[in-house]
């Protein structure tokens, strides 16, 4: 046994030759912010909401929820994008982006739901609605049940790679057969919930600034997932490849940023139409006078410099094959998701009330948040390192 944990945890070195190699600042900043965040649990655990927020009657929901949630979850969606293209779409060239994608989506999502837990005033009665309350015309009761089938068909996609870094070759035949029709259930599923995230807000016509609320909701969530999803490939592979690049048989350059040009054309198409979407929605309200107001000019930063933008680099970058621009693209989109969450959950929410009686969260909330923003690298990282995932 010690052995075999010698070698498939700790790579083939003894614990302290293994703990000396992780000496290093940026783990030890890793650790701090882990013990900070550690903390805030506990004291969220034990005295409650209450004491270790700023939440209210006002703001039920703040950074936890916008965060963790609205945005990791769009982050979390390259396993619907990529995986879909490969599986059911047969574009087998972008198979070394699947297994990637596929595990960035299952840690994306088991850590999101570990953050929700914090969040919820019954935490320990979470499984109820899977088994023991069916509130079945709830949006609520529907992004549950996704979450839930969503991470055991992440976990079936990924499965092939874990049994046979345990060595269990039947079972990773077995899970491999079943790839595909994970995926297409998968399609389904993940769709349904990134939607309707979106359809959360849809109740709060009173509360949303009206540049922000929109029937379409539903629609410009799942579309901002789609892109978010594409742009996370694009700088995950970058990063993962750059870092990892000697856990990678028979790497090709050339192929690889070939492979980032095809990438950033489906994100340029796929940002075309969210934009031209936005567009007629501003159009179908009316709500053209408001975009010369403080928060209008907020909303066209949102708009101009995290969409129109990067439309505008894509298609320079895609013309001159021009793999870097499409990285800076890549990035910015994934910055306007982060941002365009948090305007509509928090920002443009009660966008009435005067800046003294806004949210603001606490230094708990913020640590909670890093420690599992930190958690999902460390993991990714362990997983990566000892199963063929690149």
């Amino acid at each position: 046994m010690s052995s075999w944990i010698r070698e498939k945890i700790f790579l083939g070195k003894t614990f302290s030759e293994y703990l000396a190699e992780h000496k290093n600042p940026m783990f030890i900043l890793a650790f701090i912010i882990l013990c900070l965040s550690f903390y805030s649990m506990a004291y969220r655990l034990i005295y409650g909401l209450g004491p270790a927020t700023n939440l209210s009657d006002t703001y039920p929901w703040g950074l936890w929820i916008s965060f963790d949630i609205l945005v990791g979850i769009a982050l979390a969606a390259p396993g619907l994008t990529v995986a879909t293209a490969v599986y059911l779409f047969g574009l087998k060239d972008y198979k070394k982006f699947a297994k990637p994608a596929v595990l960035s989506s299952l840690i994306g999502y088991v850590f999101a739901v570990f953050a929700l837990m914090f969040d919820l005033g019954r935490y320990y009665r979470v499984f109820y609605v899977i088994g023991w309350s069916w509130g079945l015309s709830s949006v609520l009761f529907l992004i549950a049940w996704h979450f839930f089938l969503y991470i055991i068909i992440c976990f079936v996609e990924w499965s092939p790679a874990f049994f046979k870094w345990l060595g269990l070759n039947r079972l990773r035949d077995y899970f491999s057969k079943l790839g595909v029709w994970a995926t297409a259930l998968g399609v389904i599923i993940a769709g349904g919930h990134q939607s309707a995230l979106g359809a959360l807000f849809l109740v709060a016509s009173n509360k949303m600034h009206p540049l922000w609320y929109s029937s379409l909701l539903p629609i410009f969530f799942l579309g901002s997932a789609i892109f978010a999803g594409i742009s996370m490939v694009i700088l995950e592979s970058t990063i993962a490849h750059k870092i990892f690049k000697n856990l990678v048989k028979d790497f090709d350059d050339v192929e690889f940023n070939k492979r980032t040009i095809g990438l950033g054309k489906a994100l340029f198409v796929i940002l075309c139409a969210y934009l031209i979407l936005k567009l007629l929605d501003i159009t179908h309200y009316n709500n053209w006078h408001y975009l010369i107001t403080p928060y209008g000019y907020w909303y066209m930063f949102e708009i101009l410099g995290f969409v129109f933008i990067p439309v505008i680099l894509l298609a320079f970058a895609v013309k001159e094959n021009n793999t870097k621009l499409v990285r800076v693209s890549a990035l910015l989109v994934v910055l306007g998701v982060i941002l365009n969450r948090v305007n509509v959950s928090l920002i443009a929410y009660n966008w009435y009330i005067p800046l003294s009686e806004k949210y603001y969260p606490t230094w708990m909330e913020v640590s909670l948040s890093a420690g599992i923003v930190t958690m999902i690298i460390l993991s990714y990282r362990f997983i990566v390192r000892r199963m063929e995932i690149l």
